[in-house]
């Protein structure tokens, strides 16, 4: 106990700066860390497009947690964080993440899920409740939050909508929500039964609740691996056809108009889809949507390979709806972006494509292929935005709020190779791909996780 101490005090005294200590995390009160006080950011720019001070370079101390003394020509500080090309913005969000436990341990568990969104630089995420048992009662969601306690990145666990997401009979709704859950949803699961999910959108109006509706007709995806068109008949796959979500997501729709409510749609991924929304957005509907990375970056030519890592689901699709995704998010008809972030171990990957499980990890890769497809600015604005449509608080960067950060550098490029995978999981989709920019850290619940800047 005397050998932690002593480092404890050298460190407090020290004038640290982290450009000098690579791969160093702090954490209050963690076997990992060390604690500090008083942390500068030196000359950083600030990139929140409805800031006032946007594009502007900034220095400001984090001091317990809040944001103080902004213009500040000050150099001395327990910590101090600066970097070549230094960024910051708001934390990121993830809503619908995938780690494993409990049950699937094996895949990732909660705490090693959240360092590795931390150092991808997501202070926020939603996690899905595929699990074993499946979340559908209190008891599960406070064991996912007890396990995430004195974490940098804050889980906001999402409860089943029916009870063992058979789609049969709703879960308690709104004891999920009193206990945490942050919204509802049958993961990966469609929603068969029209009236379970129009009384189910009536009833969580009385807590101003969210439901998650899956985009797929299960009859009509039945036994489908791939994309239909083109490729999949070259490569001799059975398809799942585009008309398979945007039938469901137009039923849903209706039904939302008819109901009430709020509605998200996850996983959007084809043009037909994101044209309906676009109609019930115009007509004042209360639905939002999101897309996962892969199909923002891939079109279905890419499993020209059989790479079992692209199989996922929904499945990626042509390059007419990639190009209507990118559209989506631009003209705000998508309304974030998630990495579809979902573990598999090795048995489940390293077999025959048409056997293989679907699931890529994506949260260490996402801002580096984001940032190739657009500018900075908004990704931040699509990493971002998607916080107030699951009813989470975006404290604004200024004087006396809660530092909630995220340090990047937008410039530069780099290979992804395995060794840079955190997740304990390394079915990865994008090995191989060339990120430009590099997440440096980020900063929230009074913590902080730096990441090497030299690539050791």
């Amino acid at each position: 106990m005397i050998l932690p101490f002593l480092v404890w005090v050298l460190l407090k005294n020290s004038n640290l700066d982290l450009r000098q200590q690579p791969n160093l995390c702090y954490f209050c009160g963690t076997p990992e860390g060390t604690l500090f006080m008083r942390i500068l950011v030196k000359n950083a720019t600030l990139i929140a497009p409805s800031h006032p001070k946007h594009g502007e370079k900034l220095s400001f101390f984090i001091e317990n947690g809040i944001l103080k003394a902004f213009g500040t020509n000050a150099t001395k500080a327990d910590r101090i964080i600066a970097d070549e090309n230094l960024h910051v913005s708001a934390g990121w969000f993830d809503p619908l993440v995938c780690f494993g436990e409990p049950g699937f341990e094996d895949r990732e568990n909660i705490a090693n899920g959240l360092i590795t969104a931390a150092r991808s630089g997501f202070t926020h995420i939603g996690l899905l409740p595929n699990t074993s048992p499946v979340i559908d009662s209190q008891n599960g969601i406070v064991h996912q939050l007890t396990q995430s306690q004195n974490h940098l990145t804050q889980l906001h666990p999402l409860g089943a909508l029916t009870q063992g997401s058979k789609g049969q009979q709703l879960a308690e709704l709104f004891t999920l929500q009193q206990a945490g859950a942050m919204a509802f949803y049958d993961a990966f699961s469609p929603i068969q039964n029209p009236q379970l999910l129009k009384i189910g959108l009536e009833y969580v109006q009385s807590f101003n609740g969210l439901i998650l509706s899956h985009p797929a007709a299960a009859e009509l995806q039945e036994g489908g691996m791939m994309h239909e068109g083109e490729t999949s008949t070259i490569l001799g796959l059975k398809g799942i056809p585009s008309v398979a979500e945007s039938i469901q997501v137009n039923r849903d729709l209706e039904l939302l108009e008819n109901s009430g409510g709020k509605l998200h749609i996850p996983f959007v991924s084809t043009a037909a889809a994101v044209a309906h929304i676009r109609a019930a957005k115009q007509k004042g509907l209360q639905v939002s949507c999101s897309v996962g990375l892969p199909h923002l970056y891939f079109d279905d030519s890419a499993l020209m390979g059989y790479d079992a890592n692209l199989k996922i689901y929904p499945p990626i699709r042509s390059k007419i709806d990639q190009q209507a995704l990118r559209q989506g998010l631009l003209d705000g008809t998508i309304d974030g972006i998630t990495s579809m972030h979902q573990p598999m171990n090795p048995e489940a990957k390293d077999v025959e494509f048409d056997l293989a499980a679907p699931g890529t990890i994506g949260l260490e890769a996402c801002f580096g292929l984001l940032t190739n497809l657009f500018p900075v600015e908004k990704v931040i604005t699509f990493l971002t935005r998607t916080k107030s449509v699951f009813g989470l608080p975006s404290p604004t960067l200024s004087e006396g709020q809660v530092a909630d950060l995220t340090f990047f550098n937008p410039n530069g490029s780099s290979v992804l190779e395995k060794k840079d995978l955190h997740s304990s999981s390394k079915n990865c989709a994008y090995l191989g791909a060339t990120l430009t920019g590099k997440v440096l850290g980020s900063y929230h619940n009074q913590q902080l996780i730096w990441n090497s800047t030299d690539g050791k």
